[in-house]
């Protein structure tokens, strides 16, 4: 994580010292006026692109008054999906006030963190929050899930600080639902969490978990292009959204196929390749084929590549143009706490 922080006084450069030890892994980049200069702090001077430091930052903490962090940052601001988180603290350290991306940049986590640690007051205002309700984006970006539509989030946001809303999943939970949201299958405007295309409201929040692993074996020399059309027609025949996708598997005698690697890179993608003892070794029943153990010493490529690392197989073999595909799915709970 990248954090920039700006101090502009002697009593502001006490407090940025305990707020640095707060976060001992992160990247810093600490600014402070010339006069004020020691070991591990730089020139304010330094910081005149503030844009440019601005879009480096995961955290931006402001040792100064709201005001001074306002006309900082207001210039810059963009969106909630992509602006860093804004915290400013008072000088003395008595306050610590989340300012920007509270939910999905996480200045509401960060501002809570640090509170504890200097023992400060954290001044949080976020609707959702104050009054107890579920925020999805925060949660959605807590379990690392894709929110398909911002504009319908808000919506959802909004509906639950009035009532409560449905939330459907293809997800077993491991904890009940918190304020603001109740199981429900039907409504005018509900979550709906999976891998699936799937919109069970009038209104859907689709928030999607990577979870599924993408097994591939193909001929040799086989183009991206004559890949991505069978996964795209296995992803459209069950309904499957591509952005569920994490990861892709085949076996290593393919790690050089310049198209299977291509094909990957465009999406994204990592790839992992395991060899044909380590395709043997995983227990299971697949779809054999006494060609592809000829060529490649195992039974089958897709399927068992792809089960590697996730808990069962959704989709099994399919084959078309020299290619294979099967797709697995990784354990996915949810948790609310």
């Amino acid at each position: 994580m990248n954090i920039s922080l700006f101090t502009y006084t002697k009593n502001g450069l006490t407090t940025a010292l305990k707020v640095l030890d707060c976060f001992e892994e992160a990247e810093k980049k600490a600014y402070v006026p010339e006069r004020f200069s020691q070991d591990g702090f730089l020139s304010l001077d330094l910081a005149k692109d503030f844009g440019a430091v601005f879009s480096w930052s995961d955290l931006v903490i402001f040792v100064a008054s709201c005001g001074i962090a306002t006309r900082k940052i207001a210039p810059f601001i963009k969106d909630k999906c992509t602006d860093p988180a804004v915290i400013c603290i008072d000088e003395t350290g008595k306050f610590v006030v989340p300012l920007l991306s509270g939910h999905i940049g996480g200045a509401n986590e960060f501002a809570k963190i640090i509170s504890e640690k200097i023992k400060s007051v954290c001044v949080i205002t976020t609707a959702t929050d104050i009054n107890d309700r579920f925020s999805v984006d925060a949660w959605a970006k807590k379990q690392g899930f894709i929110i398909e539509d911002m504009a319908i989030a808000k919506m959802v946001s909004a509906e639950i600080l009035e009532n409560d809303v449905p939330f459907l999943s293809e997800f077993a939970f491991t904890s009940k639902l918190p304020n603001g949201v109740v199981h429900g299958q039907t409504g005018k405007i509900g979550i709906y969490v999976g891998t699936r295309k799937k919109s069970p409201f009038e209104r859907t929040l689709r928030l999607i978990p990577s979870v599924l692993h993408l097994g591939i074996g193909c001929r040799k020399g086989t183009k991206k292009d004559v890949i991505g059309r069978l996964v795209d027609d296995v992803l459209l025949e069950n309904n499957i959204d591509k952005r569920a996708i994490k990861c892709v598997a085949s076996i290593d005698i393919k790690s050089c196929e310049a198209g299977l690697l291509e094909y990957c890179r465009e999406n994204n993608w990592d790839i992992f390749f395991y060899s044909s003892d380590e395709l043997k070794s995983i227990p299971g029943e697949f779809t054999p084929s006494a060609f592809v153990k000829n060529i490649t010493g195992v039974d089958n490529v897709c399927e068992r590549a792809a089960i590697i690392g996730a808990e069962e197989l959704i989709i099994k073999k399919r084959c078309a143009e020299g290619v294979t595909v099967a797709i697995a799915e990784e354990r996915c709970e949810l948790r609310f706490e």
